[in-house]
């Protein structure tokens, strides 16, 4: 490789100092609290491997992750973020004009949004998209108007459901995961409702008015530790958490999933996107740091192995749902050799 050479690697070696003794010598990633996990795992393998000192690793969301990875080259910026939704065009002119211009997009493998509940719970959940909608959303059909949510229980939306209070726990706006869900969970519930289809309203009408959270309660914004999340279910049986699998996979022990439209979420309902919340995963590389940053290139090349990503590999050990072997053939040659990410 001769990332080096390319004059986006000699402004970093300018801004990290004419000798390496002034670089860091350890890796700096940031970004989506859904990619985190996988991302501390190759980077214990890779140093356990290597012996090289274990990247830094730090949960910033999706949104804050590419905030701090876009604004700049060099030693005090970090080399990669994880995120759980694609990188935006604006975030891309981002990077631009702070002089990131040369990145790799990986697509690791795919993630269902989960909707989990502790095993204490013995109701049998099985909910629509309409119902997610209805339950969460700021914003509601009521007598015929689009008004405030004044649901407060989940027997005021279906009086099948159990007569207890809508409590759940989700991601904060700068999380992709929130990013996933209100795409993925709110336009389609808000989508499928009998207000919406009769009246004719177009995506950019749902886009406008089926995205926001509701504030006043049910819906609770737990930060970027999903852990958190996970915590508060174990001590309280009739919350809800929204989070990615592989935090729910880690925990069936105390925790239940919540069918969606009659599927449960688990690596072949994700992988084959009958689960209707499954979503892809990425990481972006900052390719002017390859060859400047000790091991990064070397980094790199073990989050794309086979090892890591293929099925039964250690992520999917882990929760990520697998590639097919072609698409990840692919990937892995592209992203190993640098290429850059179309612009969007």
């Amino acid at each position: 490789m001769t990332f080096a050479k390319t004059s986006a690697a000699v402004l970093v070696v300018a801004a990290v100092g004419a000798s390496s003794a002034f670089a860091r010598d350890q890796i700096r990633i940031v970004g989506s609290s859904t990619v985190f996990p996988y991302t501390q795992a190759v980077a214990e393998q890779f140093s356990n491997m290597t012996g090289a000192p274990s990247p830094i690793v730090e949960s910033t969301g999706t949104g804050g992750g590419m905030r701090i990875f876009c604004a700049g080259i060099g030693e005090k910026h970090p080399d990669l973020t994880g995120a759980s939704r694609a990188m935006k065009s604006s975030e891309q002119e981002l990077c631009r004009e702070n002089g990131v211009a040369e990145i790799s997009e990986a697509l690791i493998g795919y993630d269902g949004l989960s909707i989990a509940i502790s095993r204490e719970n013995e109701f049998e959940w099985n909910l629509s998209l309409e119902d997610v909608y209805l339950a969460l959303a700021a914003l509601v059909p009521v007598n015929g108007e689009w008004a405030d949510n004044p649901h407060m229980k989940w027997s005021e939306i279906d009086p099948e459901l159990p007569d207890s209070e809508i409590l759940a726990y989700g991601p904060p706006p700068t999380s992709g995961t929130r990013d996933a869900f209100v795409e993925l969970a709110m336009h389609e519930g808000c989508e499928g409702l009998e207000f919406v289809k009769e009246g004719g309203f177009d995506g950019d009408w749902v886009e406008e008015n089926c995205s926001r959270m509701r504030q006043d309660g049910p819906f609770v914004e737990a930060g970027e530790n999903d852990n958190l999340i996970v915590q508060r279910l174990n001590s309280d049986p009739s919350a809800m958490g929204i989070f990615g699998y592989s935090f729910l996979y880690e925990n069936l022990d105390t925790l239940k999933p919540i069918d969606i439209n009659g599927v449960m979420p688990d690596q072949n309902t994700i992988g084959d996107f009958s689960y209707p919340i499954s979503r892809p995963l990425y990481f972006y590389t900052k390719n002017a740091h390859r060859g400047v940053i000790p091991n990064f290139q070397e980094f790199i090349e073990e989050y794309m192995s086979d090892d890591a990503l293929a099925p039964g590999g250690y992520l999917s050990e882990r929760g990520l749902v697998a590639l097919n072997e072609e698409r990840r053939a692919m990937l892995r040659e592209a992203v190993i050799g640098g290429e850059n990410m179309e612009a969007r």
